[in-house]
C-alpha cells in the first residue's frame, strides 16, 4: 500500500502586486498541486489567478499599502520601507512556520532582509526568485544615489546566505556566482515558460474574440455595414466572418494586429515604437495597395501609460490605429494568439534577465520583435522565431517588412514557416513540466 506524501508548509513573498507577479503565481500553483500548503504574501492590487483563489492549499495574506502622505522623498521611502518591514514580519509570525520562504527579488529591501531574519529564527530556509537586481532597477533614474549603492550591498550580502537561489537567466546564474559570491548556496537557472493558456487558437476562438473585444474596442467591428450585413454573414468582425452554415473564416483584407505588452516603466522605452509606427504611417500612406491597416494593441497598466496616451492621441495617424485596453486574464492568452505580430520594448536594466512576455507571446505561436540587450538571446534567435532590433530603425523595418503584402506575401511563405517551425518547438516545454524537473527537487530537499 503507497504511503501519501506527508503535506509541507511553504511560503512564498512578493512585496508587490500578486496579480502582477506571473512567475510567482507560478510557483504557488505548482508548490500547491505538489504537497505544499502556501502561504502567499503580498499586495493583492489585480486579481490572482483563479486556481490560486480556489485552492484549498493556498492563503492568501494581503499586505496593507502604505499610505499616501505629503513627504519629501527621502522620508516617503524611509516610511515606506519601515511600514512594508513590519506590515511583513507581524504577518510572518501569524503563519505556521514553512519549511522554506521564497522570496522575490527584486524588491531586496525590505523583503529579503525580513524573510532572512525570519529565516534565521525559524530555521527555515531562504529561497530567493532572482528576477532582476533592485540596484539596478533603481540606477535608471539615480545612477549616482546611495540608495543604489546600499541596495546593492544589501542584495550581495543577503543573496550570498541564502540557502539557494533561483534565476531567470544563464548570464545571470554566472554573474551571481562571478561577482556576488554565492558561497552558502547556489544558483539555479528556471527559465520562465509559458503555462497552458497560452497557446494557438482555431479561427472560430479567434472569432469569438474579436466579436466580444469589438463591444468595446471600435477597430475590431467591421470595417463598414455592407460587410456586416452581406446576404451570407451572419456575424462579422474587422477580420472575420461567419456563414450561416457556421463557417468562419479570416478575410483577405483584414487589419493586421501588432501587440505589445508593457507596464509602463522606464525600462521600456515606447518612443522606439511611436517612431517605428510613424514610419510605418508614412509607408503604407505611399503604397496603399501593399500594406494593410495596422491595428496596435498595447496592453497593461503603469506610471508612464498617461504620457504616452497623450502622445498617441496627438498622432494624425491614417493607417495606424492604437488601443490600450486592460484584458482579463482569459482575453490576454487569446489576443496574443489573434496576433501577427508582437513587440517587446524590455531592454533589462540589469542586462541578465529575459522579459516574460515574450515567453507568452511564444507560447502563443506569435512571433516578436525584441529590443536588444546582452542575454536576449537566451531567448529570442534573430529570424528563428522572432527579430531583434537596435534603434527604431530597424523595428520599423522589420515591421514593414512583415506585412508587406499582408496576409498573402509569397515571398514570405518559406522565413513564416521556418519561424513557426521553431515557436512549435518552444511552445513543447510547459511551465509545469519544466517547474518539476527544475525546481521541485530543490524545494522538496
Amino acid at each position: 500500500m503507497s504511503l501519501e506524501r506527508k503535506v509541507q508548509n511553504a511560503c512564498v513573498i512578493v512585496l508587490g502586486d500578486i496579480g502582477r507577479s506571473p512567475r510567482m503565481q507560478y510557483h504557488v500553483k505548482s508548490l500547491s498541486e505538489n504537497d505544499f500548503s502556501v502561504d502567499f504574501i503580498g499586495y493583492v492590487q489585480s486579481t490572482p489567478l483563479e486556481e490560486i483563489r480556489r485552492s484549498p492549499n493556498v492563503r492568501i495574506h494581503a499586505l496593507n499599502p502604505f499610505p499616501e502622505l505629503e513627504l519629501p522623498n527621502i522620508l516617503k521611502y524611509l516610511f515606506k520601507t519601515v511600514w512594508q518591514a513590519l506590515g511583513l514580519l507581524i504577518t510572518l509570525i501569524s503563519i505556521q512556520k514553512p519549511k522554506f520562504i521564497l522570496c522575490q527579488n527584486p524588491p531586496a529591501i525590505p523583503a529579503v532582509i525580513v524573510a532572512y531574519l525570519y529565516c534565521l529564527l525559524a530555521r527555515s530556509k531562504l529561497i530567493i526568485d532572482w528576477h532582476n537586481y533592485t540596484y539596478s532597477i533603481l540606477a535608471i533614474e539615480s545612477p549616482n544615489s546611495p540608495v543604489v549603492r546600499f541596495a546593492k550591498q544589501i542584495e550581495a550580502f543577503f543573496g550570498a546566505r541564502a540557502t539557494n537561489s533561483f534565476c531567470v537567466t544563464k548570464a545571470m546564474k554566472e554573474n551571481l556566482q562571478a561577482e556576488w559570491n554565492i558561497r552558502y548556496g547556489f544558483a539555479t537557472v528556471l527559465y520562465d515558460r509559458p503555462p497552458q493558456q497560452f497557446q494557438s487558437i482555431s479561427v472560430v476562438e479567434k472569432h469569438n474574440l474579436f466579436l466580444r473585444l469589438g463591444e468595446s474596442i471600435a477597430a475590431f467591428r467591421p470595417a463598414s455595414a455592407s460587410q456586416a450585413v452581406a446576404e451570407e454573414i451572419i456575424e462579422s468582425t474587422a477580420f472575420t466572418v461567419k456563414d450561416r452554415n457556421g463557417n468562419v473564416k479570416l478575410l483577405d483584407s483584414r487589419p493586421a494586429v501588432l501587440i505589445s505588452s508593457t507596464s509602463w516603466t522606464p525600462d521600456e522605452d515606447f518612443s522606439l515604437l511611436i517612431s517605428a509606427l510613424d514610419h510605418y504611417e508614412r509607408v503604407a500612406t505611399e503604397q496603399p495597395l501593399h500594406y494593410p491597416r495596422l491595428v496596435c494593441i498595447i496592453t497593461g497598466k503603469g506610471p508612464l501609460k498617461e504620457k504616452f496616451s497623450k502622445i498617441i492621441e496627438s498622432k494624425p495617424w491614417q493607417k495606424v490605429t492604437v488601443h490600450m485596453p486592460w484584458l482579463e486574464n482569459e482575453d490576454y492568452p487569446k489576443l496574443l494568439a489573434s496576433s501577427d505580430l508582437g513587440v517587446c520594448l524590455h531592454y533589462s536594466s540589469s542586462g541578465l534577465d529575459l522579459p516574460m512576455k515574450v515567453v507568452d507571446m511564444f507560447g502563443s505561436g506569435l512571433p516578436v520583435c525584441a529590443v536588444d540587450f546582452d542575454c536576449i538571446e537566451e531567448l529570442v534567435k534573430h529570424e528563428q522565431n522572432g527579430f531583434i532590433f537596435r534603434d527604431h530603425q530597424e523595428l520599423a523595418d522589420q515591421i514593414v517588412h512583415w506585412f508587406y503584402d499582408f496576409p498573402n506575401n509569397i515571398a514570405l511563405s518559406n522565413t513564416k514557416q521556418n519561424i513557426q517551425k521553431h515557436l512549435k518547438e518552444f511552445q513543447s516545454l510547459r511551465w509545469t513540466e519544466n517547474w518539476k524537473n527544475v525546481a521541485l527537487p530543490i524545494f522538496r530537499e
